[in-house]
């Protein structure tokens, strides 16, 4: 449990840290890339980690009208492809919806604990999952190319409660 516990926020937690230290680690890997992290690239990232909890593009799109800019619906979309391939967002299928990554500078199968009740997401990095699921897959005679695991539940905050 403990272990576990660590992969949610803590209630209290310095968010506005958390959401500058995902854009300054946002930035490093662009520039290691030579991808451009434009400043709308840069604002849609911001909208996705300003809570734990995942967004749409819509939603996206509505935040950033309501501070005076006008993106097309597309340019977001485009936003956030650009997003998904440089590892910064990972794109929640059941909620159509995204969430940032904490740990985009290296690659690695995406996994999720969702709450049921509060909505926040945490991410897994298990190992042992995505190579269960490539063991399975080769079993099978499937080649994997991506592996998204959502797992919905209740969050230690909301099942203390």
């Amino acid at each position: 449990m403990q272990y576990f516990a660590k992969v949610f926020p803590h209630p209290g937690h310095d968010h506005n840290s958390c959401v500058t230290d995902a854009l300054k680690r946002a930035e490093a890997v662009c520039a290691y890339r030579g991808a451009r992290l434009t400043s709308l690239r840069r604002d849609v990232l911001k909208q996705v980690w300003d809570s734990h909890n995942p967004i749409g593009a819509y939603d996206i799109l509505n935040r950033l009208q309501r501070k005076g800019k006008t993106p097309a619906p597309i340019t977001i979309y485009r936003t956030l492809d650009f997003l998904l391939k440089q590892g910064l967002v990972h794109r929640l299928a059941t909620l159509n919806a995204y969430i940032g990554c904490g740990s985009a500078e290296t690659p690695h199968d995406a996994q999720f604990l969702i709450c049921n009740s509060c909505g926040v997401v945490a991410e897994l990095n298990e190992p042992s999952i995505g190579q269960a699921i490539g063991h399975g897959a080769s079993r099978a005679d499937f080649h994997v190319n991506t592996s998204v695991v959502e797992v919905r539940g209740l969050c230690p905050g909301c099942y203390d409660n």
